[in-house]
């Protein structure tokens, strides 16, 4: 796999300038990987991480610092796996195993001094074999033929259809509309308004003064006996029936 992906384009996932590098003691069976198992005070080397994608593959180079000349390398195929492992104990270190041109390899212990230099290598390489991941399914997604039935929407030989478009709008339309602009509108309430009533000249009406017939009495029962009944030829029915009154109070 690594032979095939050196005719591929190298790109870089991320880059710190300092790493510690420590021998390992050998690996217990049953037992985690501590990193207080190592001298962290004493560091065996220190330099330059470069973590590199070719394709698929990702390459995990420690570098000098100055010259850029290339200590160790380890290809990752997968990320969790064998190749970069973490400790048990911290976030900051992990155990790579590098390999060199020949095929030889052996595990050695990282460190940097910043957590977030290690949660950024963490990171590079989750990231890029996530796309591998995705990329992966894409290919076999394209490549299994897809067995699931068609909608056949076409139209059969000889089959026809009718659209009625519009006619619904033009029955509407020719209704008459009870209410609106054109209708015709109802007669007013009432009818025709009435004139305002026209006084006759012939008739001299004098309004009682006491504004009310009770008050009237009281004016009988106050005056004169002898006061005489208005001789008005035009008076109404009403007007004699108040006659008699006077002409009961004069004998």
């Amino acid at each position: 796999m690594a032979t095939e992906g050196q005719s591929e384009y190298e790109s870089v996932l991320c880059v710190k300038p300092e790493v510690n590098v420590y021998r390992i003691p050998p690996r217990a069976s049953n037992r985690a990987i501590r990193a207080a198992d190592w001298k962290l005070d004493a560091p065996d080397w220190t330099g330059r991480m470069r973590v590199t994608a070719r394709g698929k593959l990702v390459f995990v180079k420690l570098e000098d610092k100055i010259s850029g000349e290339l200590f160790a390398q380890a290809p990752v195929e997968e990320f969790p796996g064998l190749t970069v492992e973490t400790v048990s104990d911290s976030s900051r270190y992990f155990v790579l195993r590098i390999q060199d041109d020949s095929g030889r390899s052996a595990f050695i212990g990282i460190g940097f001094g910043d957590r977030g230099d290690a949660f950024d290598f963490n990171v590079a390489l989750q990231d890029h074999f996530k796309w591998v991941k995705q990329d992966d399914e894409f290919k076999k997604q394209a490549q299994t033929p897809d067995t699931t039935p068609k909608l056949d929407l076409g139209f059969k030989e000889g089959q026809t259809i009718t659209l009625n478009i519009g006619q619904s709008k033009k029955k509407d339309r020719s209704r008459p509309q009870s209410s609106g602009g054109f209708g015709l509108l109802p007669p007013p309430p009432g009818g025709k308004l009435a004139p305002p009533p026209v006084k006759s000249p012939n008739h001299n009406t004098q309004p009682s003064e006491g504004g009310s017939d009770t008050g009237f009495l009281l004016d009988l029962d106050t005056s004169n006996s002898n006061t005489a009944a208005p001789s008005n030829p035009t008076t109404t029915a009403s007007s004699d029936l108040w006659g008699d009154f006077d002409s009961v109070s004069s004998n």
